[in-house]
């Protein structure tokens, strides 16, 4: 495509065609060779480097330097045609100006076609970034929760409880879940639900059911869905950095509520007093600011978390607009 501009626009030869071919060839040839020292040699080691005055003053000597070689170049191919000869050395500042034009249309579209890479790649670490927290968060049940889970569980068929059977159909939802149903990018809200249902209930379990725990759920969740494992971290923290610590009137409340799109989820846990003395520590530990980072991969712009820590009580309040 340049060649046939080249060779209807800036020849003005009225001998051959194959004359211009070869006239038209040779520039061509040219310009390729100041593009590829530009793309190699001067946007590596100037322009990307930000030593702009450095990189535009190189253009424009390798504009002046390969001028006059081009012309000597085109000078000796044409050398049966005395009269060509005169014109191209009449016509140094319009091959200067090309030049220039080729170097600098080049850059632009090397700068354009290195940003969409650039995005591109971002956009494909932010799709790993998201599948890593996942399987971090698919991990992050705690393994004392299972164990102590398993351990309750036991004692109950040794007691052959009525609960035991029930407690393992619960687990296995759970595993079943995290594990096989927690691949896709969206789940149903209703089984989100579930999970947290389950969860509380085997902590209730866990807990031989000395912490009030009570979740309620309003709105119609059976349309909508969700990124997996959206609240876990909330489910955990309450418990690990909250009534795990207390001997009495430890409580747990949580409300998921859904109007519209519009989801609305807020759980308070009880504190002891204790806790205080232990000297400040981040908002939510490490769970909490890696479901703040995976919010903001997943819910840009569409979510936001309110966190009250108080001397008795810690309140996590999500507000997130379930996008499809």
């Amino acid at each position: 495509m340049i060649f046939l501009v080249l060779l209807v626009l800036m020849d003005n030869n009225p001998y051959s065609l194959g004359l211009s071919f070869l006239n038209n060839g040779s520039r061509l040839m040219l310009y390729g060779l100041l593009i590829y020292f530009n793309f190699n040699y001067l946007i590596p080691r100037y322009l990307n480097t930000n030593k702009l005055a450095i990189y535009f003053g190189s253009l424009v000597v390798l504009a002046l330097i390969a001028t006059p070689l081009g012309t000597l170049v085109q000078y000796f191919l044409l050398s049966s045609y005395p009269q060509l000869q005169g014109n191209i050395q009449s016509q140094q500042g319009p091959l200067f100006l090309v030049s220039m034009m080729f170097l600098i249309f080049s850059t632009s579209g090397k700068i354009i076609v290195d940003w969409f890479k650039q995005q591109q790649t971002m956009r494909d670490l932010e799709t790993q970034n998201m599948q890593s927290e996942l399987k971090f968060l698919k991990t992050q049940i705690n393994p004392h929760f299972l164990f102590n889970t398993l351990n309750s569980l036991y004692a109950l068929t040794l007691k052959k409880s009525e609960q035991a059977p029930e407690i393992v159909v619960k687990l296995s939802e759970m595993m079943r879940y995290m594990l096989y149903e927690c691949n896709e990018r969206r789940v149903p809200l209703e089984k989100e639900v579930k999970y947290i249902q389950n969860y509380l209930d085997l902590e209730a379990l866990r807990q031989s059911n000395l912490v009030d725990i009570d979740f309620k759920v309003k709105g119609d969740i059976s349309k909508h869905k969700i990124a997996p494992l959206v609240f876990i971290p909330f489910l955990e923290n309450s418990f690990k950095h909250g009534v795990n610590h207390q001997l009495s009137d430890a409580y747990v409340y949580a409300t998921l509520a859904v109007e519209g799109d519009e989801l609305d989820f807020k759980i308070e846990n009880s504190r002891s007093t204790g806790l205080q003395n232990l000297g400040p520590k981040p908002q939510g530990g490490i769970g909490l600011i890696n479901v703040r980072r995976r919010l903001e991969l997943i819910y840009p712009g569409h979510h936001s978390i309110d966190i009250e820590d108080q001397p008795h009580t810690y309140t996590v309040h999500l507000k997130l607009k379930l996008t499809p």
